[in-house]
């Protein structure tokens, strides 16, 4: 497993009877792979895992294993309400053939460090699978600090990375400070990447990457070998689309983004509904400023 570059989390595609399209998802995964892109994160919340049941995620590993045929890591989200669950999720990705295991805290109940630790453990020792630990106290309620992440990297050999979603990028230089070179960190929110980049980090789980890879994987690679000039200029175009990110409503703007773009559509299981009214307006005229403008961005 080599985290390193920018790996999409994977957005779950739904046909018209609301059932997972394996074979969009296939497609739009070769794709993402085509335009640079170095793994697959599925099943995180961009991927609506919390709508999806136990059967449908594993499904859905076997299906891009297949589809992709160890063309680039596979990684697993491992999120549940219970830890146990979240256990034999990590056996059923193992089975399936992913290389990582992307490890969130469990839905629902924000239990102490204690509590925290635990669960995380007990993931990280079900397989040998190279971990990423996924902080997001946005989102989550559960704050994973540098010095709790440092001790879980004293304790687990196969724990080997960090997605940091605090949107606080003074996050990435306290863990480095702590750990120097032991975790790699990615950056888990668009709008923070070449800071990140800046600070420290190696990798981007990225959103906008689902109808942008080519852009992404540019963005990424100026951002890593400092050509501060080069990048902004593409970042200053991107920000934009990046931040329908970083907003309660990602889901539905990245899939919309999706359909606008011709890789896709805007499907979304419920509770979540699609965009309407000022909301969607604001999007799709947010998408055709970029697009126009896109002829003068050298990416």
């Amino acid at each position: 497993m080599n985290w390193y570059g920018v790996m999409p989390a994977m957005t779950t595609s739904f046909d018209e009877q609301m059932r997972v399209d394996h074979p969009f998802m296939v497609r739009h995964a070769n794709w993402m792979l085509d335009q640079g892109c170095t793994g697959l994160v599925l099943l995180g919340s961009l991927g609506e895992a919390s709508t999806l049941t136990f059967e449908e995620k594993v499904a859905i590993l076997n299906a891009i294993a297949e589809g992709t045929g160890n063309r680039a890591p596979i990684v697993a989200a491992i999120s549940a309400l219970s830890t146990q669950e979240a256990v034999s999720l990590a056996h059923a990705a193992a089975a399936a053939g992913c290389s990582g295991l992307m490890i969130l805290p469990p839905y629902v109940y924000k239990g102490d460090w204690l509590e925290m630790k635990a669960h995380v453990a007990a993931v990280m020792q079900a397989t040998p699978l190279s971990c990423m630990l996924y902080n997001n106290p946005v989102a989550y309620g559960v704050d994973f600090l540098p010095e709790q992440i440092a001790e879980l990297a004293a304790e687990h050999p196969n724990f080997h990375s960090v997605k940091e979603s605090s949107t606080d990028v003074r996050r990435v230089s306290a863990i480095r400070a702590l750990l120097e070179d032991r975790l790699q960190i990615f950056v888990g929110v668009d709008d923070a990447i070449v800071e990140g980049i800046a600070a420290g980090a190696t990798g981007w789980i990225a959103g906008l990457v689902n109808a942008f890879p080519r852009e992404s994987v540019e963005l990424f690679n100026l951002a890593i070998a400092g050509k501060n000039a080069e990048a902004f200029a593409l970042y200053r175009w991107f920000l934009p689309l990046l931040r329908m990110d970083t907003v309660p409503k990602f889901v539905q703007l990245i899939k919309l983004v999706q359909q606008e773009t011709g890789m896709g559509n805007e499907r979304v299981r419920a509770p979540r509904l699609i965009l309407a009214g000022e909301e969607r307006s604001h999007a799709l005229a947010t998408l055709r400023t970029a697009r126009a403008a896109s002829a003068s961005i050298s990416a």
